[in-house]
């Protein structure tokens, strides 16, 4: 028998692959790649030469079947998506489950992720976090698995695509309110950037763009029932905002501080909006 190798690969920068991995892709009989294009232009930039095939989500049933043959003949195979780690909302679990069934080894080499990228930088909590993925594209099972994600009390992750980020951003201030939230795009690339914001301030940005790249969201979760503050602030003005926490006992200045720590913006711009208060 063969051994499956599940690569992660750089998903931006290309110098983000680890000395392992690029040891497997060099040593093993076949690499199978969901897009064989992009999986050259890594190659010949570490001057690796192997026999590519493509398996994606659109031949895995077929292709799953002949990788699984090629392992049994003893072929040494390197599974890789066209960035990050396969399987992880990328192509790759059906196979995975193939080679347990056949008992087949497999074998990770771990490496970059956008999720953990994301969530590193987000600002949340880290200790405890729900991957998502991307959300179904419409109808009853895009309005089901939003109604569980404005439950859910962990930091919750999500990808997106450039043309759904604004629909997507708008469903999330419907089912979950206007939640804090970092929203990074083009992670390790030229271009990287992320915004650290509430999702009302978040719409507002990308409404006034010209929306590029890959984004991952990470959402604060649902605070507790105590502390959820969602009939009071969250559909608030920010002057709104500060005239209701001072109302309830907070100094101007507190309130201000307390304000711009909750919306996660600058302490000066909810300072400007306080002078006429």
């Amino acid at each position: 028998m063969g051994v499956l190798y599940l690569c992660a690969t750089p998903i931006g920068n290309l110098e983000d692959i680890t000395l392992r991995c690029l040891r497997i892709l060099g040593e093993v009989d076949i690499i199978a790649a969901e897009d064989t294009r992009r999986t050259i232009k890594l190659l010949n930039h570490y001057s690796i030469n192997k026999p590519l095939m493509s398996y994606h989500e659109h031949n895995k049933k077929a292709k799953g079947e002949e990788i699984i043959v090629l392992l049994s003949q003893g072929k040494d195979i390197a599974l890789v998506s066209d960035a990050g780690m396969p399987c992880i909302s990328d192509p790759g679990e059906d196979l995975v489950i193939q080679c347990i069934e056949k008992g087949i080894k497999i074998v990770p080499i771990p490496g970059a992720s956008a999720s953990i990228t994301a969530i590193s930088i987000s600002g949340f909590d880290t200790e405890r976090f729900a991957f998502e993925g991307f959300l179904p594209r419409k109808g009853k099972e895009r309005e089901e698995r939003l109604n569980e994600i404005a439950k859910e009390k962990r930091t919750i992750i999500l990808y997106e695509a450039p043309h759904r980020l604004l629909k997507t951003l708008k469903d999330l201030k419907i089912y979950l309110g206007n939640r804090n939230i970092s929203v990074s795009r083009e992670l390790t690339k030229k271009f990287e950037e992320t915004i650290n914001t509430n999702i009302i301030e978040a719409i507002k940005e990308f409404e006034q763009r010209d929306i590029k790249g890959e984004f991952v969201l990470v959402i604060e979760g649902k605070l507790s029932d105590e502390d959820d503050l969602d009939g009071a602030w969250r559909n608030l003005s920010i002057e709104e905002h500060i005239k209701f926490l001072m109302d309830s006992g907070f100094s101007k200045k507190e309130s201000i501080e307390e304000v711009a720590r909750l919306r996660r913006i600058p302490k000066r711009e909810v300072y400007k909006i306080s002078i006429d208060i």
